[in-house]
């Protein structure tokens, strides 16, 4: 396979998908908008129906690996703050840069006509949304928080109770490369699926629609943009000591195809062999952080559009917000992260952020038109993220190949990463 044929097959897939939008939307061909909705549909339902048993067995072996990783309770410690610290960040940006624009100021809107959701987000339902009623129910109904909190408690368990639960991880190892190979012919469908949800979000998203919410959409671009090309690659060059220019290179194909997919729990077999083969970031550390980030890691969903999106609700709704306000939205996106869980779209959050500050949750139904297009750029941004962090971990701790990390990519063959070398774990010493 030629050196970034699954990018150029990316590119042609979203430059086709807009010339077909473009030619449904200006001359009404509806039957190639309906073909065009279609593809796009089949193509995130196969991403998703690949969700409950990857995130659940990702999960799992990534808490249980850790007792092949010396100083493993230091690392998991360093992933974490830096998860805090990166989100942090990014909110911080995030509301300087709504204070900028102001994207609700002088934005005319029938707010009487907007609806708020069935179901708001708050901090009751986020604390008791973790625990499931029913095993099978949390895995039937798709609610990934609860599956990563079971993955979390048996794979701890597992951790506990050391070599009896070996033929249980063996399972749980070979479902998840079962899973994980299936998805990876999943994603070499992607260009064909990014034809078709770009071209259904050109023909059904006109200007008409767009117009009142442009400011607001920029600001969310814009926003994604400042921590994706100036945080991050700050933190790589800074912390990390690292190109941000060849990290940008070797991670391209992941967040591409989290911008059109939309799904970080989507990408995670790419992310990881990104990770792995060309970030340099030692395996068995990759095998927690990654699955790890990509249910919890959002700093698109989480920090970016929530604070942006509360701005915007504020000023379109009148309501002033002082300073207690925006550190109360600094810290819902810091604390409450995990809520968007890795799909796609972070209603969740948004929801959870207005019920804190008390801001209409009518807001939610303005924006919930665009909400296709905004959360290809904020899961774009989740991925990077989600590579970042353990670049930057790995490198502080000597666990980062830089021969890897600088040499020409490699180029994404069909063997998923976990697959391709057998490796038998040896117990860590204390």
């Amino acid at each position: 396979m030629k050196r970034f044929s699954f990018s150029l097959q990316l590119l042609l897939g979203l430059v086709a998908g807009v010339a077909l939008g473009f030619v449904a939307k200006i001359w009404d061909v509806a039957w190639l908008a309906e073909t065009l909705t279609r593809v796009g549909q089949i193509f995130v339902q196969l991403l998703k129906l690949a969700v409950p048993p990857l995130v659940f067995t990702a999960v799992l072996v990534s808490v249980a690996n850790l007792r092949n990783v010396n100083g493993a309770a230091r690392l998991a410690t360093k992933t974490l703050l830096w998860f805090l610290v990166t989100a942090f960040v990014s909110v911080a940006f995030a509301i300087g840069l709504g204070l900028i624009v102001n994207p609700g100021q002088g934005v005319t809107l029938d707010t009487g006509a907007a609806k708020a959701p069935e179901n708001a987000g708050t901090w009751l339902d986020f604390v008791t949304g973790i625990l499931p009623t029913n095993v099978v129910t949390a895995f039937t109904e798709v609610n990934v928080l609860q599956i990563v909190f079971l993955g979390v408690v048996l794979g701890a368990a597992a951790l506990a109770i050391g070599d009896k639960a070996e033929p249980f991880l063996s399972l749980s190892r070979s479902v998840l490369e079962l899973v994980q190979k299936a998805l990876w012919w999943v994603i070499r469908l992607a260009p064909i699926g990014t034809a078709g949800l770009i071209g259904k979000a050109v023909s059904t998203y006109g200007w008409d629609l767009l117009a009142p919410l442009a400011k607001f959409s920029a600001a969310v671009y814009i926003g994604c943009f400042i921590v994706l090309l100036a945080v991050y690659p700050t933190l790589l060059a800074v912390w990390g000591k690292v190109s941000p220019v060849r990290f940008l290179r070797n991670a391209w194909p992941a967040i591409e195809l989290a911008f059109v997919s939309r799904s970080s729990v989507g990408t995670l077999p790419l992310t990881q062999r990104v990770t792995i083969e060309r970030n340099g970031v030692d395996r068995d550390y990759a095998a927690f952080a990654v699955p790890f980030g990509a249910t919890t890691k959002m700093d698109g969903c989480a920090s970016v559009y929530p604070a942006l999106a509360a701005i915007f609700v504020a000023q379109v709704f009148g309501v002033q917000l002082g300073v207690g306000d925006y550190l109360l939205i600094a810290f819902v996106s810091v604390v409450g992260s995990a809520a968007t869980a890795g799909l796609t779209g972070a209603i969740v959050m948004l929801t959870l952020t207005l019920s804190t500050l008390g801001l209409p949750l009518e807001g939610v139904g303005l924006l919930l038109a665009i909400d296709p297009i905004l959360d290809m750029i904020r899961t774009a941004t989740n991925v990077a993220g989600q590579l970042v962090v353990p670049v930057l971990v790995a490198r502080s701790e000597g666990r980062l190949d830089e021969a890897v990390f600088n040499a020409p990519p490699q180029p994404l063959d069909d063997a998923p990463a976990a697959a391709r070398t057998p490796r038998v774990p040896e117990p860590a010493t204390a």
